[in-house]
């Protein structure tokens, strides 16, 4: 290769990703939405895991996650986007994306245990690590994506590679069914994929 094509290579991996990043922070929730989504997360978490409902144990907790939401508030939410008023992200989140999250889950987790059941006494296993192309650029949204994968039985992400713009997981797969791109994405991101792009980035 000529010292012409890897210069325009890096030319064009440097606007891919400077669009991309442009689009990213054009996309980005304010800081005190951040905060307002993290605090609301946190104290509900406090809630559930203390148990009590006193109103000088809801004040400390709402006091002491609002602290702790005004220095995390970057970790939860900093590659969420969403539009519109605060109270309704919040709620079309927590009421509406995390119950369809935990149904696909269920779904997904499910569906793998019996199939794996399948191979195991059938004895058809054709283990194998196969590239799975995702549309998410966010490291949130490839976290919890990989995450996903690699918890329903049969699967395992092992790396993700990000370059040009594209991003990809390198999947362990137990039972290796077809080396097509597009049907290794279907069969092994299912719906978990497009639940995702709903929220992250």
């Amino acid at each position: 290769m000529s010292r012409i094509h890897f210069y325009l290579r890096s030319r064009l991996e440097e606007v891919r990703k400077r669009v991309l990043y442009e689009s990213y922070e054009a996309k980005k929730l304010p800081a005190w939405e951040r905060v307002g989504i993290t605090w609301l997360a946190l104290f509900a978490f406090w809630v559930v895991v203390s148990g009590k409902f006193s109103p000088p144990h809801l004040a400390t907790g709402a006091v002491v996650t609002f602290i702790v939401a005004l220095i995390t508030r970057d970790f939860l939410t900093d590659d969420i986007r969403q539009t519109g008023h605060l109270l309704s992200k919040a709620l079309y989140i927590f009421l509406f994306l995390i119950s369809q999250y935990l149904f696909i889950m269920a779904f997904r987790l499910l569906e793998s245990n019996l199939r794996v059941v399948r191979n195991v006494i059938l004895m058809d296993i054709n283990p194998g690590i196969v590239k799975v192309k995702t549309d998410l650029h966010s490291n949130t949204g490839l976290t919890v994506l990989a995450n996903s994968i690699t918890l329903t039985p049969g699967t395992l992400t092992l790396d993700v590679d990000k370059k040009l713009g594209e991003a990809y997981l390198y999947v362990h797969w137990i039972n290796v069914e077809t080396l097509d791109q597009e049907k290794i994405g279907m069969k092994i991101k299912g719906e978990l994929e497009e639940w995702l792009k709903k929220i992250f980035w």
